[in-house]
């Protein structure tokens, strides 16, 4: 797949609210949650957007792209808080009330694979691990016959994973920008390493599949990132580096702390020839390459490079997003949610939701939350997201 580049300026501010929309709990001005009937009618006002099509109940949307990976977010709680991601006090925490209960997730998760398509769900945060029933989600949406994985910081990992591993999780995506303990401190405000080694080490001694995600930021931690992908490589985790994206809540990122995927592999290229691997990337977001040792000419095994900014690869998405409050979100950029728990909540049959959720992304924008060529910078941080 040929990524198509954006220009290195161009980030746009949060779309203002929808007249009478009121905010997410818990999220800060300038996100707007509307009926997706709602939604749909804004998405026209200011575009051209045909009708839905009749006769195809997947998740597809105006652009030709079809989801069948679903995120969804359990809570918007963190026990660390990473620089990039959540400010130093936290965040407001959304009521317990107002988020998706294990039976919820459970309807959604069922509708979203016997009727729309979805063949994988991810669940994330926050830190997902924070969620007492995260085990009896688990359980529930395990026999559904959707791929499942977990987002996690692996803090507490050590003693849940093989609990999880039993209720049928397959994978862990662990958040570690490095293994250095200072580092590690540096960027997370939080000296807990050796309890997220620990969790990683547990997850595989319980058959959990392993990937690592690492942000590298600019004089902080990325001339560690050959010391880290060695770590992986020695332990057979596929590591992945992300492009720091416009997502903290504090908006304070403008990019020039974001270590590029090109100098990404210009930082690997010192230790290891990375060479595209062939096989289809299928809408995943990770660029993947073969590893091979410059000292020694040994294939050592992948990396991944997920190139969010730089080397977009938005024409290529399959991901649909719930946020832990049950409202959908078509793209990660986006400051539109909307919302499917309250109708629930107030009776609303599978097909009233399956429609919501139908035109919720049908209005998915073209890229980066907005279809201009640009970027938004939504008003939610990742946490509150769902990552």
């Amino acid at each position: 797949m040929t990524a198509r580049a954006l220009p290195s300026t161009g980030l746009l501010p949060a779309a203002a609210p929808a007249a009478g929309a009121a905010p997410a709990p818990g999220a800060v001005p300038g996100s707007s949650v509307l009926p997706a009937s709602g939604l749909l009618r804004r998405v026209r006002a200011e575009s051209s957007v045909p009708p839905r099509p009749l006769g195809d109940d997947e998740l597809v949307d105006r652009f030709g792209r079809r989801a069948v990976d679903l995120r969804v977010s359990l809570t918007e709680r963190c026990n660390l808080r990473c620089t990039y991601c959540m400010p130093a006090e936290g965040l407001p925490v959304i009521p317990t009330d107002a988020l998706m209960t294990a039976a919820e997730i459970e309807r959604l998760v069922r509708l979203g694979a016997d009727h729309l398509g979805v063949r994988k769900v991810r669940f994330t945060g926050g830190e997902p691990l924070l969620r007492a029933d995260l085990v009896d989600v688990i359980a529930r949406c395990a026999a559904l016959g959707v791929e499942l994985s977990l987002t996690t910081n692996a803090i507490g990992l050590a003693s849940r994973a093989a609990d999880l591993r039993a209720a049928g999780l397959e994978r862990v995506n662990v958040s570690l920008d490095t293994v250095d303990p200072d580092v590690f401190a540096t960027v997370t405000r939080r000296p807990f390493l050796a309890r997220v080694l620990d969790g990683i080490a547990a997850a595989a001694d319980a058959g959990l599949g392993v990937k690592v995600n690492a942000v590298l930021l600019r004089g902080v931690n990325d001339h560690l990132a050959p010391e880290l992908l060695a770590w992986c490589l020695e332990r057979g985790h596929e590591l992945r580096f992300i492009e720091q994206m416009p997502l903290d809540p504090g908006h304070a990122w403008d990019g020039t702390s974001m270590v590029t995927a090109a100098e990404t592999r210009e930082l690997l290229s010192a230790e290891y020839v990375l060479t595209p691997d062939t096989a289809p990337r299928d809408g995943a977001p990770a660029e993947r390459f073969r590893v091979v040792s410059r000292a020694t000419g040994q294939d050592l095994g992948t990396v991944g490079i997920i190139a969010s900014v730089t080397e977009s690869f938005c024409a290529d998405c399959t991901r649909t997003r719930l946020t832990a409050e049950g409202h959908v979100r078509s793209c990660l950029f986006s400051d539109e949610e909307a919302d499917l728990l309250g109708p629930m909540r107030a009776g609303a049959s599978d097909a009233e939701v399956l429609d919501a959720w139908r035109l919720a992304m049908w209005a998915k924008p073209r890229d980066h939350g907005d279809d201009q060529d640009g970027m938004v910078h939504p008003a939610r941080g990742m946490s509150a997201i769902g990552g």
